[in-house]
Order: structure tokens, then C-alpha cells, then sequence
């Protein structure tokens, strides 16, 4: 099929009142598919335009990294003029999105219930840490979050202190949540007409995210602990050190874990009884890595690499996060993508989704705070026509 230039979310104006990670996150994928982005921020902007370093020139990377294809308009909800200019930006808005405090926009008239009854088939999404009921009063951010979902107890030395995952996990997934909760109520939407309220939370989105670790505590009563780089119902599945570098070796079947002992060189071992199956070989993890370590040891993690994924067995030698572009890189992926031009050109993680007709587009770089303040006021100020009649 031919790209016809058209995203597939053309025409639908997202207002953006979030701020920090998980909305501003959620927008970018949003604006990347052919939304229309109005980015709200207060008079000082996103947070994360002060969170530095790293920079690009003076500008946060944090930032660059979750606002491209958006347009900003800076407005003081303190002042009536501005809050009429967001309540109009909320009435024209196919979807508004916050991450405010939840009752936090009430007293500027733009709560779900005051934007709905301007604007009913607005698709009204917020997120927050802990809901809207009980835990609406505790501020929610995503370190607390891995700490009191159980994520933090999940990762470290079984021996050692519970630790952080290195990114904001939980906002990134809710970020992902909101996107799906968002084109659903759309979908929704086309078929009834009706808006609705979309509400995610860091909290649910962590429960449902930590997979089979809920399970195990929901389905079978077993609280989980952290166990390392181990896996609690898998082996080999983990960092197995080699001739110089640790190599990610995750053999999850019966028939990997044939491959692997004959790449290894000790086929005897698939036939082992003691390691015959997946639940034998878990049981007797402590009998076994001491044969594949040995045999790891002839050959480097990168050698090792290239023979064990030409064999079909899952593996990866771990990198920073320079070597994971790289890796893209190779397997044709094309990680990086620019957007903007001249001195505003930035370069960007593209988007992680592939549209054979519709494939996503980056029109705008991160703005600068109020870079659209003017015609954005002009354009709600006048007639009511659609924001993308002006897109670049």
C-alpha cells in the first residue's frame, strides 16, 4: 500500500494538560500517529524542562525525549482569560488528557464533568498515581510506585537491598495504558457518538505489569522475592559469564535448551535426566549453571552470541544503551529519526510501531514554552474550525 501522507489519527485534537512523563509520553505517540498536540503548560513549563543534565544545546533531553509533534501555548489557569482559553481548548478537543491531582482542574472548570457538558463526545483521559478514590490524595510518582507495588522488592541480590528499575517503568506503562484507553473510547466514540472518561493509574498499571509475579501472589498465593538476575520458573533464563563478558542466555524449552548444549559442545547434558525438563532444570539450577559456565568459558560473550542466535537459541551480551542503538541499527531497524529542521532539527527514538499504509510522521520538533501562544490564542479566540487546516 501507498502512504498517502495521512496519519492514522489525522484530524483529532488532543489537549494536552499533562505534564512530566506518563502524558507527555502518551501524547508524543498520539501526535507521532497524526494527532493534533496542543500542549498546555503553566507560565515556568513542564518540569522536565528544568531536569537536567543531559542537554542538547541548553534543552533538557528529558524533555526533548517525550514532546515532539506538539505545539505549546503556555497558560496561567489563575487567570480568567487564560482558563477561558483552556475551557475553549477543552470544548473544541476530541480528547483532553491530565495528570493533575485528581479534582485539581475542578476549580478552573475543567474537570470531567464541567469540560463534558460543553463538549459530550470529548474522550476525557487522566492519570494518577493512585485513582480517583481513596488514594486520590497521595501524589503519585513512579518511584514511589515500584516501591509500593512490590517492583522494588522484586529487583536486586536476593542478599542485597531492593533497587529501582533504571527508568520510570510504571509511568512509561501508563503512559501506554492511556493510549489504548484513548483509541478505544475513539472507537467507541464512532460507533456511539459518546465520549467518555479514560482513567489509569500508576498503581494498577504496575500490578498488571509485574505479569506473572501478580499472578503468582493472585493465583497461587506465593509472595515472590528478588532472586537477582534469575527466573523464578526458568533455566538457564539469566546472565551466564564467559570467556570475558556475562552473555544473556535464555533457553525457555526443551528444544532451546538442546541447541544450546550442542552449540556448547556437551550434548550429553540435554540428556541428562537431571535436567530433561524445563521444571527439572529450575529445581536443579545450582547443579547445572556450573556445566554451562564451564562450557561458556572457551569463547567470548559476542562469539558466543553470533553462534547460539544462528542456532536458534535466545541470547544477547549486555550493552549501554549506545550498543542497543547500534544493535537497531544492524537489524535495520532505524532507531533514530530527526525532526525539525535547520538549528531546531533534533534528533529522536523513533516511534515503536510500523503502519504499512499509515506510517507515523514527526512534523514538529519539541517546542519551546509558548512557541504557539499567539496562534493558538487566535485560533481559539475565532471561529470554530479545525486546528489541522494549519498544520505545517
Amino acid at each position: 500500500m501507498v502512504d498517502d501522507g495521512v496519519g492514522p489519527l489525522e484530524g483529532v485534537l488532543v489537549a494536552d494538560f499533562s505534564r512530566v512523563l506518563a502524558g507527555p509520553y502518551a501524547t508524543m505517540l498520539l501526535a507521532d500517529l497524526g494527532a493534533d498536540v496542543v500542549k498546555v503548560e503553566g507560565p515556568q513549563g513542564d518540569d522536565t524542562r528544568s531536569w537536567t543534565p543531559p542537554v542538547r544545546g541548553e534543552v533538557s533531553t528529558y524533555y526533548l525525549g517525550v514532546n515532539r509533534g506538539k505545539r505549546s501555548i503556555a497558560l496561567d489557569l489563575r487567570d480568567p482569560d487564560d482558563a477561558a482559553a483552556a475551557r475553549e481548548l477543552a470544548r473544541r478537543a476530541d480528547v483532553l488528557i491530565e495528570n493533575f491531582r485528581p479534582g485539581g482542574l475542578a476549580k478552573y472548570g475543567l474537570d470531567h464533568a464541567s469540560v463534558r457538558a460543553a463538549n459530550p463526545r470529548v474522550v476525557y483521559a487522566s492519570i494518577s498515581g493512585f485513582g480517583s478514590g481513596p488514594g486520590a490524595h497521595v501524589p503519585g510518582y513512579d518511584l514511589m510506585v515500584q516501591a509500593m507495588s512490590g517492583l522494588m522488592s522484586l529487583t536486586g541480590e536476593p542478599d542485597g537491598p531492593p533497587y529501582r528499575a533504571g527508568i520510570s517503568v510504571f509511568d512509561v506503562m501508563a503512559g501506554n495504558h492511556a493510549v489504548i484507553g484513548i483509541l478505544a473510547a475513539l472507537r467507541h466514540r464512532e460507533a456511539t457518538g459518546e465520549g467518555q472518561h479514560v482513567e489509569v493509574n500508576l498503581l494498577s498499571s504496575a500490578l498488571t505489569g509485574l505479569v506473572n509475579h501478580s499472578s503468582a501472589y493472585v493465583a497461587g498465593g506465593v509472595v515472590p522475592y528478588r532472586m537477582g538476575n534469575a527466573h523464578p520458573s526458568v533455566f538457564p533464563y539469566e546472565p551466564l559469564p564467559t570467556a570475558d563478558d556475562d552473555l544473556i542466555v535464555a533457553a525457555a524449552n526443551d528444544g532451546q535448551f538442546r541447541k544450546l548444549c550442542e552449540v556448547l559442545g556437551i550434548p550429553e547434558t540435554a540428556d541428562d535426566p537431571r535436567f530433561a525438563r524445563n521444571a527439572d532444570r529450575t529445581a536443579r539450577r545450582e547443579e547445572l549453571r556450573p556445566i554451562l559456565v564451564a562450557a561458556l568459558a572457551a569463547k567470548g560473550a559476542v562469539e558466543w552470541f553470533e553462534l547460539l542466535v544462528e542456532a536458534g537459541v535466545p541470547s544477547g551480551p549486555i550493552q549501554t544503551i549506545d550498543g542497543g542503538f547500534a544493535m537497531a541499527e544492524r537489524f535495520g531497524l532505524d532507531p533514530v529519526v530527526e525532526v525539525g529542521e535547520g538549528e531546531r532539527a533534533v534528533p529522536t527514538t523513533r516511534h515503536p510501531i510500523r503502519f504499512s499504509a499509515t506510517p507515523a510522521r514527526y512534523p514538529l520538533p519539541p517546542p519551546e514554552l509558548d512557541e504557539h501562544g499567539a496562534e493558538l490564542r487566535a485560533w481559539l479566540a475565532g471561529p470554530d474550525r479545525p486546528l489541522g487546516e494549519e498544520k505545517p
